[in-house]
């Protein structure tokens, strides 16, 4: 599978900072926020969490696409991506499992790539400057007003994305691991019994949480992130999951109230990134963004109690903010990094989060336990 050449294109930063590379994907003018994953490998599985919405991912990776697209290793049903910057794209797709090039996959979608970028210079400009928004184009545009689209573009502050990204009726999810390694094909069924009870809401959810939670013995049923409380608990449910997803947390008013009534309905509660972030807020702290954000899948962090570091995948924009707790909540994990708050647990409730995403795809897999944590903290009910 050989890719064709690729025309000219722009990206054009708010700052009035540009990049020119060559255009691959669909030929759109496309606006977001740019940010940047250091994942060596994944891209698919970035491309389709809807964690992503509204960003234009730029991968530190020098050459992505080399083992092109397949039905499996998806994280959503379509991609959430705004765009993708990479250094080089393969001009050659060769893996067993690959149906469709890179550049064919995102055309397919009518989203743009842009490649031959100097993606350093774009990343330490990204750490020096922050995040900001952009616009990428390959229709003719000048710079001048690529430049110009990008400062009117909304921001990510006070932006509710998860309206977006939620699937629109509840449905039951039955699917576990598959035989990948764990990370791909959300048609495979599992073995193990389901013994709780499980509503999970779909702030942006990946399968892959799905997949685990099937996996450790969960009834899986997702609903809206607009789902009441009062429908939830309705359902009779073990356990709520909380799920990751894209925006300000901030924004997210009805989840944020949700989870309040959970937290007084002493019902366990498991939130992962967003859906941390969600808890912390019902719990009566503060959130801020981040000057570029964690995204990848080697960062290290380290369990307050027990003092262990472990190696694990991120993919946030905003933290929750030190000190805004109340003395009943107690910060769980911290990274090493930059000290950031990586996980929160009630002392007297049933209630714990993580930011970070311990269901990997893509990333080590040093954090599964959370999963059998949530399980074992049911069972204790």
């Amino acid at each position: 599978m050989i890719i064709n050449k690729f025309s000219p294109a722009i990206l054009a930063l708010a700052d009035g900072t540009i990049f020119h590379g060559q255009a691959f994907g669909a030929p759109v003018t496309v606006t977001g926020e740019v940010v940047f994953n250091t994942s060596m490998t994944g891209y698919q599985e970035i491309i389709t969490d809807p964690s992503y919405c509204g960003q234009l991912v730029t991968m530190t990776c020098p050459h992505i696409g080399n083992v092109g697209i397949n039905p499996e290793d998806m994280e959503a049903a379509r991609p959430w991506v705004a765009g993708l910057i990479v250094r080089e794209v393969s001009r050659l797709v060769s893996n067993w499992r690959a149906t469709q090039s890179l550049p064919d996959y995102l055309q397919q979608n009518h989203l743009p790539g842009l490649t031959e970028v100097d993606t350093r210079a774009l990343v330490r400009h990204i750490r020096t400057k922050g995040a900001m928004m952009a616009a990428i184009s390959s229709d003719g545009l000048t710079a001048d007003d690529l430049v110009d689209l990008a400062r009117t573009a909304p921001s990510m502050e006070g932006r509710d994305l998860v309206k977006e990204v939620t699937c629109s009726q509840p449905y039951q999810w039955n699917f576990g691991l598959s035989p990948f390694g764990g990370l791909a094909n959300p048609k495979s069924k599992i073995q193990n019994p389901k013994s709780y009870r499980v509503v999970a809401y779909d702030f942006g959810i990946k399968y892959n949480i799905l997949r685990w939670l099937v996996d450790v013995g969960c009834d899986v049923t997702v609903v809206p992130a607009t789902t009441s409380a009062a429908e939830a608990l309705a359902m009779k449910p073990d356990g709520i999951f909380l799920s990751n997803g894209p925006g300000d947390p901030s924004a997210i008013i009805y989840g944020i109230e949700t989870a309040r009534q959970f937290i007084e309905a002493n019902i366990p509660l498991f939130g992962i990134c967003l859906g941390h972030q969600i808890l912390a807020l019902a719990l009566g702290g503060t959130t801020h963004k981040l000057k570029f954000g964690h995204r990848g899948g080697n960062q290290p962090i380290r369990d307050e109690t027990t003092r262990q570091v472990t190696i694990t995948s991120h993919n946030h924009g905003f933290a929750v903010t030190p000190g805004s707790l109340p003395p009943e909540v107690e910060v769980s994990h911290i990274n090493l990094n930059d000290q950031c708050i990586e996980g929160l647990r009630h002392q007297t409730k049933p209630i714990f989060s993580i930011q970070y995403h311990p269901e990997a795809s893509p990333g080590p897999h040093d954090a599964l336990g959370f999963f059998r944590q949530f399980v074992e903290m049911m069972g204790n009910l």
